[in-house]
């Protein structure tokens, strides 16, 4: 029987470092391999889909780890490793899957939810899950600007360097869904892969645009250059506001 089991994970990223392991420790790949640790009494290796920065949340993050054993039936798993988690993390439900699985080789997909508080105060209770913009926003304008990322583009003027020379830099947005109720404005992104601050640049770009601080037709000229030092940190959206809402396999 397999022992490699799939689980989906929810957390506020807010009090962590992000998603990757690090050497305090202050990260979700390193509470859940604790929390493993205290099931197993073993090393048990985490993969995550993707890595999410620090303050950045998840409502649905897959990923899978090998088991020295298969001792627990995974609603078991799910109790056991909640047990030992902080409640800002939280295994939502788990499986076990064959070895050709893997949770960031095997996804088709993701998508990513951006939330935007347009409002002269923002309620404590949004503190740290959306992104405070008190000037007015053209909600039209950038509706109109988002449609330019929909399709295959060369994103490299829409991405970060990670201190490691990312090769390809082409990826594909199927849709690009923007929303407004009240004062909160949500974009959501669906994609065949994204870059390091991807999202965050292209809402960065947006709200620049809704500001009026950008001219209309910006990131059509951004996308056709294929040069990564276009991408500009003023347009770069805070981490508080994204959320990876599910990967797609």
């Amino acid at each position: 029987m397999p022992n490699r089991l799939r689980f989906d994970v929810a957390y506020d990223g807010l009090p962590f470092a992000g998603w990757q392991s690090q050497k305090n420790g202050n990260t979700i790949q390193d509470l859940l391999e604790n929390s493993f640790a205290a099931v197993t009494r073993a090393k048990v290796r985490v993969h995550g889909a993707g890595r999410t920065d620090a303050g950045v949340h998840a409502l649905a993050q897959t990923a899978h780890a090998d088991l020295p054993h298969r001792t627990l039936t995974p609603a078991r798993w799910t109790d056991a490793l909640n047990a030992s988690l902080p409640p800002t993390i939280r295994v939502l439900r788990c499986r076990y899957v064959t070895a050709a699985f893997h949770a960031r080789f095997s996804a088709i997909g993701k998508i990513y939810r951006y939330r935007i508080w347009n409002a002269r105060i923002l309620p404590p209770l949004e503190y740290g899950r959306t992104w405070h913009v008190p000037a007015d926003l053209d909600f039209d304008l950038m509706m109109t600007e988002a449609e330019a990322f929909v399709g295959e583009h060369e994103f490299a003027a829409f991405s970060a360097n990670r201190g490691k020379p990312v090769e390809d830099t082409v990826r594909t947005i199927q849709s690009v869904r923007m929303r407004q109720k009240g004062s909160c404005v949500t974009i959501e992104f669906a994609g065949n892969g994204f870059l390091y601050k991807m999202v965050r640049l292209m809402v960065g770009a947006l709200v620049e645009c809704g500001r009026g601080k950008a001219p209309a037709g910006l990131i059509r000229e951004r996308l056709r250059i294929d040069n990564r030092s276009s991408a500009c940190g003023k347009f770069v959206a805070p981490a508080a506001g994204l959320f990876l809402v599910r990967v797609r396999y």
